[in-house]
């Protein structure tokens, strides 16, 4: 396909996501079923040009000043793939799969409108109530701070070293133009690219089948880190999902001491059988109901909740949740948090510690839980976690915010991360 079949294809799945108010994975996987003469690189820069019109989805609009699924097309092309007005009308010519033309409106827009003019919500991407937690927790840095969310992501690995190195990883990986990551001791880093460029499948690679690394974002794997899991040690990972922080606890631990993973919602869970498998953990114990942690009750080392949350941290990743996500969604979070921190305080010891994470970047799910839940359990007390990570990263890295000098928000404008909270508590004794 030549980029005007590209990009007519992508505006048609921009079209059955707005009719349909369906995932983004769903619609271009739709796409490809019905497409089967497209080939990868095709569907790699459909997808390309979906993701970049969803993560600008706002400040397209304004300056095409239309929503139109053809506007959005254009934009991508005009504004994230640097081609000028002139320089794709060329490039379409002749096309005849190419998208109708421009109208004369939506191109007399773009051609006057400045983004600076726009209304503040809309230079950053973010539904307008979003505005004010996004103030509240970043002060005058929160536009910075949403614009990076626009960002495409790189792809992001952790070596596993139960199995290999990160120098050894990197040398499997070498031709797919892997480095090491910046801030995560184990991490690698694809970088994103441009354009219609395309990351690996990495999962193909013989090394994963080995077992030598994961997918993994690096801020995922700093958190991990900063769970400070020591060998020998009683770990239960309360919300373990698909047990991505779990293989890298278990790694932490030299496969030594115990990681008990447990997830309310076992189809969660259900892929960590298969990924522990292929990690060669030892030290894991998988449990599907949550009375078969009775007798863990008060002997934890560490307790972790990687609690579920907007997400609103993975916006890079996943832009089209950011337009459907509601004040009625992230209460329902909020409350859903509240009770996986009170149950999972129940296994923390007297001198152990809670750890609470979540992909979220919004302080009524962060520093506004952990307030919360403090002045329910005044036994629990909030240490600093600035400390570890000092130790882990180094003086000279890239320190994250920090909304009360203790907890961590991780970000793409600080950390050049996925958005990430980290609160360390220590029960007393």
């Amino acid at each position: 396909m030549r980029l005007g079949g590209r990009l007519s294809a992508a505006i048609e799945v921009l079209g059955d996501i707005e009719a349909r108010r369906r995932p983004v994975a769903d619609a271009l996987k739709d796409w490809g079923l019905s497409h089967r003469f497209a080939g990868s690189g095709d569907r790699s820069a459909v997808g390309n040009i979906v993701y970049d019109a969803l993560r600008l989805k706002l400040s397209h609009t304004w300056l095409m000043d239309s929503a139109d699924p053809l506007a959005l097309g254009y934009a991508v092309m005009f504004r994230q793939w640097g081609m000028s007005p002139d320089q794709l009308a060329a490039e379409l010519d002749g096309d005849r799969f190419a998208p109708a033309p421009l109208p004369e409106e939506m191109a007399e827009a773009f051609a006057t409108r400045r983004l600076a003019d726009a209304p503040d919500h809309v230079q950053g991407d973010v539904p307008d109530w979003i505005v004010p937690h996004f103030v509240a927790n970043f002060g005058g840095n929160w536009l910075r701070e949403a614009q990076a969310l626009a960002l495409r992501p790189s792809l992001d690995l952790r070596a596993n070293t139960l199995k290999a190195n990160r120098d050894k990883v990197l040398a499997a990986l070498a031709d797919q133009g892997a480095q090491p990551s910046a801030l995560a001791r184990q991490g690698i880093r694809i970088p994103s690219g441009e354009g219609p460029s395309r990351l690996p499948n990495v999962t193909a690679e013989l090394s994963f089948q080995k077992g030598w690394f994961e997918v993994q974002d690096e801020g995922s794997q700093l958190v991990a880190d900063l769970v400070l899991a020591e060998d020998g040690e009683q770990i239960l990972d309360y919300c373990a999902g698909g047990g991505g922080k779990t293989l890298a606890l278990a790694a932490t631990m030299h496969n030594k001491g115990q990681v008990h993973a447990f997830d309310a919602d076992r189809k969660r869970l259900a892929p960590i059988i298969e990924r522990l498998k292929r990690a060669g953990t030892r030290n894991v114990q998988v449990h599907e109901h949550e009375k078969q942690l009775a007798n863990l009750a008060g002997k934890c080392d560490r307790v972790v909740v990687d609690a579920p949350c907007t997400g609103t941290g993975t916006w890079r990743r996943r832009p089209d949740t950011k337009w459907r996500l509601t004040q009625k969604n992230l209460e329902e979070r909020i409350g859903q948090q509240a009770d996986a921190l009170a149950k999972a305080s129940r296994y923390v010891r007297p001198g152990g510690f809670l750890t609470y994470i979540t992909c979220s970047v919004l302080p009524g799910e962060n520093q506004g839980q952990i307030a919360d839940f403090r002045a329910k359990n005044p036994e629990f007390e909030l240490v600093s976690a600035l400390d570890g990570w000092k130790r882990l990263f180094g003086e000279k890295a890239a320190t994250p915010y920090s909304p009360d000098g203790l907890s961590l928000t991780l970000s793409p404008a600080s950390t050049d991360t996925d958005g990430f909270y980290f609160a360390l508590l220590r029960r007393r004794d």
